[in-house]
């Protein structure tokens, strides 16, 4: 399901479904039903055509948003196997603890701020009439070493365009985490109508501007002293790529 696909239910006890397991990420099917105060026979009839509709699935016995995105790919670089694949809600603490680890080791102002949404609301995806919320993860052992998170706001002026951040644990750089995940984060968007994806990160954080830079994007602009930290006021590079 594409993100700019039009959030069309046709009926209100429908839309409140979707939108309260959208709000919660993955949801035990009768704390919905519960929840929205609907009965029985009716709840599993609008259920049934969300389903059949694409917008809902029912995995591990728990209602979320169906979201496409392709397939798990595994990877193998000298001594390190990896995966990466469409982030889980069950993947939010780990995707949490990488992005602040990440954040605190490389000064990624941007990633910070999506760690801290994304515990706040307690829902790693995100697909409503405001804002839609893609992550992808790479994993080793099943833990989380690595991220890539897109974000759109559903607004038409700037619908064709998406936010990004990428990252991967410092003792796992050098495999081409960093490289696979920015990929398949791009060809996603690609897919899904993005033009263009864009990110920001701060003057002083030289290995993610070189990383980009590797990868074709350019520096749109510059905002002098836009970012205080630790007493020292540092520029935001603001970056792009064009799909």
């Amino acid at each position: 399901m594409e993100f700019s696909d039009s959030l069309e239910f046709g009926h209100d006890d429908r839309k409140a479904i979707y939108e309260y397991v959208e709000r919660h990420g993955a949801v035990d099917p009768e704390a919905v039903r519960e929840r929205v105060g609907i009965d029985p026979g009716g709840f599993r009839h609008h259920v049934a055509i969300l389903k059949r509709d694409g917008r809902l699935e029912e995995v591990d016995e728990k209602l979320r948003v169906t979201i496409e995105a392709g397939t798990e790919e595994e990877y193998v670089s000298e001594d390190l196997e990896f995966h990466i694949r469409p982030a889980r809600q069950e993947d939010l603490a780990g995707v949490v603890g990488a992005i602040r680890q990440v954040a605190e080791e490389r000064t990624y102002i941007e990633a910070e701020s999506v760690a801290d949404e994304i515990d706040h609301q307690d829902a790693l995806l995100r697909h409503n009439d405001i804002e839609s919320r893609m992550f992808f993860v790479a994993t080793v052992e099943g833990e989380v070493v690595g991220w890539v998170h897109l974000y759109a706001p559903e607004i038409e002026k700037l619908s064709h365009t998406a936010e990004l951040t990428v990252g991967v644990l410092e003792e796992y750089r050098g495999h081409g985490i960093g490289s696979h995940l920015l990929s398949r984060g791009l060809e996603w968007a690609g897919s899904n109508g993005y033009e263009k994806v864009y990110q920001s990160v701060p003057s002083t954080n030289e290995e993610a501007i070189a990383f980009l830079e590797g990868h074709g994007w350019e520096t749109e602009a510059v905002r002098e002293n836009h970012y205080k930290l630790d007493g020292d006021y540092v520029d935001e590079v603001m970056m792009a790529v064009d799909l």
